[in-house]
């Protein structure tokens, strides 16, 4: 489905092209003439054409992201080699990104689809490889967006290995607060805030909005450890501060 999808990309890409060659180039709408709307209606056309290329080539990318994580379900931070694992799946995606490059540079420097699959051979694909990605039908190299999208998935991937980096050497964190203890426990890779008895109805409605669940093993109300986990239970001890300080209870 994603090859599909992506191969509907190129050729509704190539097809915006062609209609945006038959204009001449810089030539303006002449408002006001009996051709205006016919104009207008045809560069909308075109406008929508680059756009369900676009969309499409990001329904590729949707099910190449499914297909990755068929029977792994992602890769969740309470997985103790999240970081390996992501390191992992960053390197097959540069690995994509040197292919795909590899791919366009062949198609740009040789006329022959035998000096084409050479040039690939000589790039780590195998003959077999080769062969059967330039016969695609329709297929004449990868499009810059489709590029640019995996470098960026890349860039978050690579961003996430570094948050994830960076909490495991933050080490754990706790203060006291009003009534309660917080703390950034690494090890069960919480944000947890602690009460002394069952909080009341309105420190219950305050937590949840800070998307705080009630974790009866840890007899705690926890986040999941990280940058947004982080953020929230600094935004909800400010409020439970807040919160006993209008109660009188400082």
């Amino acid at each position: 489905m994603a090859e599909k999808a992506r191969e509907e990309s190129a050729s509704t890409y190539r097809r915006a092209k062609e209609m945006l060659d038959e204009i001449p180039l810089g030539q303006p709408i002449h408002v006001g003439h009996y051709s205006e709307q016919r104009d207008r209606n045809y560069r909308d056309q075109i406008d929508n054409t680059f756009r369900k290329s676009v969309n499409l080539d990001k329904k590729a990318e949707y099910y190449d992201e499914k297909a990755a994580s068929v029977g792994t379900g992602g890769i969740s931070g309470d997985d103790p080699d999240a970081i390996e694992k992501l390191r992992e799946e960053l390197e097959e995606i540069e690995e994509k990104q040197r292919r795909m490059k590899a791919v366009n540079k062949a198609l740009r420097a040789h006329k022959t689809q035998e000096k084409r699959i050479a040039a690939l051979v000589a790039d780590g694909f195998t003959e077999e490889e080769a062969s059967e990605l330039l016969s695609r039908p329709g297929f004449f190299g990868y499009e810059s967006f489709t590029l640019q999208n995996n470098n960026a998935k890349a860039r978050r991937i690579a961003h996430r290995i570094s948050q994830l980096e960076a909490l495991r050497e933050r080490g754990n964190v706790e203060h006291k607060g009003h009534g309660y203890t917080y703390r950034e426990d690494v090890e069960e890779n919480r944000v947890m805030l602690i009460f002394d008895g069952k909080p009341d109805a309105e420190t219950r409605d305050l937590l949840k909005r800070h998307r705080f669940k009630w974790s009866p093993s840890r007899g705690a109300w926890v986040r999941q450890l990280g940058y947004n986990g982080i953020v929230a239970g600094r935004e909800a001890r400010k409020a439970l501060d807040a919160l006993a300080s209008a109660d009188g209870n400082c």
